[in-house]
């Protein structure tokens, strides 16, 4: 398997170094992740962004969204040309810098296994072509930047730290650092052909007497990787497939949970008050994470979503939340940062949806169940977490709820479907006493909602009193509660295409006149869902074209964002979202696996006529 490389950075540092790191567009940053916590680096070898000791919790580093704290490894040169590329089924980053004379790369990860209470972050200095002269700067400010953690010096090239909680040890250093304002600055010089490194570690505990070796430290993580690598099914992308499982899996923590992005506040739209706090683990995005990685046959990560959907589901059932933290916890009520906030955003924690109820969700829970059940991976607590999913469902589906968007309490046409769609997959999945009526029970929700939410011409609308389309209506078909073939079915691919489709990107729904791009980026996931949509019923060359537009969204370092902004072409919202590299695993895939049959009925050709490429991208 080839290396990912990427190029495309000529920038340098300001000769008042070491300076700020100003926030860069979010296409440039790279991923380092444990499952427990992730850090972004960017093109200047900046930890943008690092939470410790979890997701969840306030940030050591955090200059992405205008907090203090650095942490740095940056060519000397005054100029350089930046890239990179990940080690094949890891997320073990190189940041690359051509830098007059010299190749230089740095070699970054989080360590593993991973430990709740520790952050071991790796990066070893490569001299690949003449000496590499780079400049370092630590300084690292929890809580968002409003403590700081002095630096003192304890052996020739270690330093510690205590801020009375955090507690850092850094080694690699040497008697050229200085101490700048907390802080230590210096620079390195590697010989050419050699490598040097830095280890740097945070814990709540207490640090163990002696410090660990770096050549260990990188062993172990290289063997977790590689037993973390399952065998994948041939995909339309199998680089990438293999690059999104290695991202989903860094995401995921030990506990199951796995956190929708690794970032807050990066808006979706400059200036609107769109930034959300996403590091949290949804129960949607988990459920299409299993379900992706059912179709893909990548058994670790549907084990993870089974058993961190299940256990949610039976502890809390009716009161069942849209998230939770990794670990299965309370998210935090929103709440502000006295930051500057990434350029076009503010800075918030927590997260409102707390106090949400979202209908589709338990759908989504039977659904990954009954993927579970295919495979082979549903055990006992699984199956018993259906049973109360369905009893929610039969008590709660005629209730409004705040739907997939997370918008005001309505009587969502999606949430209702995706509820069908469930009940009859699993019952189909796993055949018996316990789910007999569930089909009957499902077909009766289907036509209800039929009664009150299809449009005048035949699709779907959003709610009984919002003619609109939305892009979520593919999904009813794409998980069998409703036949694909079937009119409102079709009549709803065809409106989604017609109606929010821009240059071939989807956007969620119509919020007002003109191009839907000027109220907000476009949503990576409705794109593949439209690309599911038509290879379901036969365009294969069409769902291709949507595939591939989709995927070009894609920054660099091969990560995605939420949004895509279709008019200045960049990448909008919190980063990496994870849904995005789930769908565009279970996509290729499904697009690789050859039609069951032609579709050449008039109904499909009214659903999918012949476009043109200008008219599809």
């Amino acid at each position: 398997m080839r290396e990912r490389k990427h190029s495309g950075y000529d920038g340098g540092v300001t000769d008042d170094w070491p300076g700020t790191f100003p926030p860069e567009t979010l296409r440039q940053y790279a991923l380092v992740a444990d499952g427990e916590r992730g850090g972004l680096i960017g093109p200047r070898g900046d930890i943008a962004f690092l939470c410790f000791p979890r997701w969840h919790d306030p940030a050591v580093f955090s200059s992405l969204i205008g907090g203090t704290g650095h942490y740095a490894v940056t060519p000397a040169a005054p100029r350089f040309v930046w890239g990179g590329h990940y080690e094949p089924g890891s997320l073990v980053w190189r940041s690359r810098w051509v830098a007059g004379a010299s190749v230089i790369e740095c070699r970054e990860a989080l360590a593993l296994p991973a430990d709740e209470h520790r952050l071991v972050l790796l990066r070893r200095i490569e001299a690949l072509h003449g000496d590499a002269r780079v400049r370092v700067v630590l300084d690292p400010r929890a809580e968002f930047g409003r403590r700081r953690c002095p630096l003192r010096r304890v052996s020739e090239s270690t330093w510690a730290g205590d801020d009375g909680g955090l507690r850092l040890r850094w080694q690699g250093g040497d008697d050229t650092f200085r101490r700048v304002d907390g802080g230590l600055v210096g620079e390195l010089c590697v010989p050419a052909g050699r490598h040097h490194d830095l280890v740097l570690e945070l814990t709540v505990g207490s640090l163990a007497s002696r410090p660990p070796s770096a050549a260990r430290l990188w062993a172990a993580t290289e063997a977790e990787w590689r037993r973390a690598q399952p065998h994948l099914a041939p995909s339309l992308a199998d680089e990438e497939v293999r690059h999104s499982y290695a991202v989903l899996r860094g995401l995921t923590s030990r506990a199951g949970g796995m956190v929708a992005a690794v970032t807050t506040s990066l808006p979706e739209r400059a200036a609107t008050g769109r930034n959300y706090d996403y590091r949290y683990a949804w129960v949607r995005d988990q459920c299409y994470a299993g379900h992706a990685a059912a179709v893909a046959g990548a058994d670790p990560l549907l084990d993870s979503a089974v058993h961190f959907v299940s256990e949610r589901v039976l502890e809390d059932g009716p009161r069942l939340k849209p998230a939770y933290t990794v670990a299965g916890g309370p998210v935090p009520e929103e709440s502000t940062l006295d930051l500057p906030g990434y350029p076009g955003g503010s800075d918030r924690v927590g997260n409102r949806v707390n106090r949400q109820f979202q209908l589709d969700s338990l759908g989504e829970a039977l659904l990954l169940f009954a993927a579970a059940a295919r495979a082979g991976r549903l055990g006992d607590d699984a199956h018993q977490a259906s049973r109360v999913a369905a009893r929610v469902i039969r008590h709660r589906w005629r209730e409004p709820d705040a739907g997939i968007w997370e918008l005001d309490n309505e009587h969502w046409t999606h949430s209702k479907l995706m509820c069908a769609a469930g009940l009859r997959d699993y019952a189909r999945a796993v055949p018996g006493p316990d789910t007999a009526d569930w089909e009957p029970f499902a077909e009766h929700i289907v036509d209800e909602t039929s009664r009150r939410s299809l449009h005048a011409s035949g699709r779907w609308q959003r709610t009984p009193d919002d003619e609109r389309v939305d892009a979520s209506l593919l999904l009813p078909a794409l998980r069998g509660a409703v036949d694909p073939e079937d009119p409102r079915s079709l009549g709803t691919l065809r409106a989604v295409r017609d109606e929010l489709a821009d240059d071939g990107y989807v956007f969620r729904f119509r919020q007002g006149p003109g191009r839907p791009n000027d109220y907000e980026g476009a949503f990576l996931l409705c794109g593949f869902h439209l690309a599911l949509a038509l290879h379901q019923v036969g365009d294969e060359l069409g769902a291709a074209r949507w595939f591939e537009r989709n995927r070009a969204a894609v920054g660099p370092p091969g990560l995605f964002t939420e949004e895509f902004d279709v008019v200045e072409r960049q990448q909008r919202g919190n980063l990496p979202q994870a849904f995005v590299h789930a769908l565009l695993m279970e996509t290729a895939v499904t697009l690789a696996r050859e039609a069951d049959e032609p579709h050449t009925s008039p109904a499909y050709a009214l659903a999918a006529p012949a476009v043109s490429r200008e008219e599809t991208w």
